[in-house]
C-alpha cells in the first residue's frame, strides 16, 4: 500500500494534536520539551528536573521503536508480520502481547466495540491514507467478512517469557487504536526509570502524566471543545494518569455535502452514528484508556455509562449532540467547566 505523504500526515497530526492539551505552570523549575512526529501524529515530551534530557531521549527512543514495531506499512514491523502470516504463529514481544490482551478484554466487556481487526474496512474508507473513498454496502460486508478478533490465539511460553498471536487466514488488524496509550505508557516508564518524577507526555489525544508537577500541584489537562477546536469546554485536575480523548472531529473527510469520521461501527463497518461528540477516559493505564476511548464512542451514551458502572477502574467526560457534559462521579473534584455553553451534570 503506498504511503500518505509526509505533508499530510504532518496535517492530520496538527489536527489531532489539539485533543486534549497539558496546561502549563510548574514555575523555575529546569524544563526540557521536544515534539516527535511518529504514529502519524506529533508528540510532545515535557520533563521536569536535573535528569529532564535523559528522560526525553528515554522517551523518544521507545516511541520511535513503537511506531517502527507497529507500522503495517513497514515490512519488518510486527504488524506486517501478523497481516502476513496467514494463519501460522507469529512471534511478538511483550508490549504487543499487552497491547493484545487488553483489546481483547475491552471487545469481549462491550460486546465487539473495540475491534483490531477491522483495519480492512479503515483501509477501504482511506482513513489510513487520506485517499477517502465512500464505500458500497457490498465492499463493506466483504471487508467486515475478515474480522476474527474473537478467534484470536494469543500463547505466553513462561519459561522464556516471549508471546506469540495468531489469526485466521485473511485477518488484518491495526493498533491504531491502543498504539498511542501504550507508547505513552512506555515512555513514561523510560522517564522513570532514567531517574525523571515529574514529566509529561501529549501524543496526539493521548495525555499520560509522571508524578505531580515540580511544585507539586496536580496537572491542569483540558478537554477539547467539539465545536471550536481551538478552545476547550473544561479543565481536569489530575495526579499522574493518563486522559485519552476520542471524538468525530479529530479525522473526517466530506463528501457531497455529507461528513464522514473515522470512528467505525465494527457491525456495519460505516461511522458511527449516535449522540456522542467526543468521549474522554481518565484511567491510571495509558493503554487501557486508548481502548476505552474508542469503545465508548461506539458503544454511545447510555451503554457507556453501563459499562463503567459494571466494570469500573476509569472515570469519563461525555459530550453529546445536545452540548451537554456527563461526568462521572469520580471527577466530581477534578473537573471544571470553563464554557458557558455547555452544561454539565454528573452521574453514579
Amino acid at each position: 500500500m503506498k504511503k500518505r505523504s509526509l505533508l499530510h500526515r504532518i496535517l492530520i497530526a496538527c489536527l489531532c494534536l489539539c485533543m486534549v492539551l497539558p496546561l502549563a505552570g510548574c514555575g523555575e523549575t529546569k524544563t526540557s520539551q521536544r515534539q516527535v512526529f511518529a504514529m502519524d501524529t506529533i508528540m510532545t515530551l515535557t520533563a521536569y528536573g536535573k535528569n529532564a534530557e535523559r528522560g526525553l531521549t528515554a522517551a523518544q527512543g521507545v516511541i520511535q521503536s513503537m511506531n517502527d514495531m507497529l507500522d503495517p506499512d513497514i515490512e519488518t514491523s510486527t504488524t506486517y508480520a501478523i497481516n502476513h502470516a496467514n494463519g501460522g504463529n507469529v512471534s511478538i514481544s511483550g508490549q504487543v502481547a499487552n497491547m493484545l490482551s487488553t483489546a481483547q478484554t475491552v471487545y469481549k466487556q462491550s460486546g465487539g466495540a473495540l475491534d483490531l481487526t477491522i483495519y480492512p474496512v479503515i483501509q477501504r474508507w482511506g482513513f489510513d491514507s487520506g485517499r477517502y473513498y465512500v464505500p458500497t454496502d457490498e465492499e463493506l460486508w466483504v471487508d467486515l467478512a475478515r474480522r476474527a478478533f474473537d478467534k484470536m490465539m494469543l500463547t505466553s511460553f513462561p519459561s522464556s517469557g516471549s508471546y506469540a498471536v495468531s489469526f485466521p487466514e485473511g485477518t488484518a488488524l491495526s493498533f491504531g487504536a491502543v498504539a498511542k496509550g501504550c507508547a505513552a505508557d512506555n515512555a513514561i516508564k523510560a522517564m522513570r526509570n532514567v531517574g525523571v518524577t515529574s514529566g509529561i507526555v501529549s501524543l496526539g489525544g493521548n495525555v499520560q502524566t509522571l508524578g505531580v508537577k515540580p511544585d507539586g500541584s496536580f496537572w491542569n489537562v483540558a478537554v477539547q471543545d467539539p465545536n471550536n477546536t481551538s478552545s476547550y469546554v473544561g479543565v481536569l485536575s489530575v495526579g499522574e494518569t493518563a486522559v485519552v480523548t476520542s471524538g468525530t472531529y479529530q479525522r473526517f473527510f466530506i463528501q457531497n455535502g455529507k461528513t464522514y469520521h473515522h470512528l467505525i461501527n465494527p457491525e456495519n463497518g460505516r461511522p458511527i452514528n449516535n449522540t456522542l461528540k467526543s468521549v474522554t477516559i481518565v484511567c491510571e493505564d495509558g493503554t487501557l484508556s486508548d481502548c476505552l476511548s474508542t469503545a465508548m464512542f461506539v458503544l454511545g451514551q447510555s451503554k457507556a455509562l453501563n459499562y463503567w458502572r459494571q466494570y469500573g477502574g476509569f472515570d469519563m467526560v461525555l459530550i453529546n449532540n445536545e452540548d451537554e457534559i456527563i461526568c462521572t462521579k469520580g471527577l466530581i473534584e477534578k473537573f471544571t467547566l470553563t464554557n458557558t455553553n455547555y452544561t454539565l451534570r454528573y452521574v453514579e
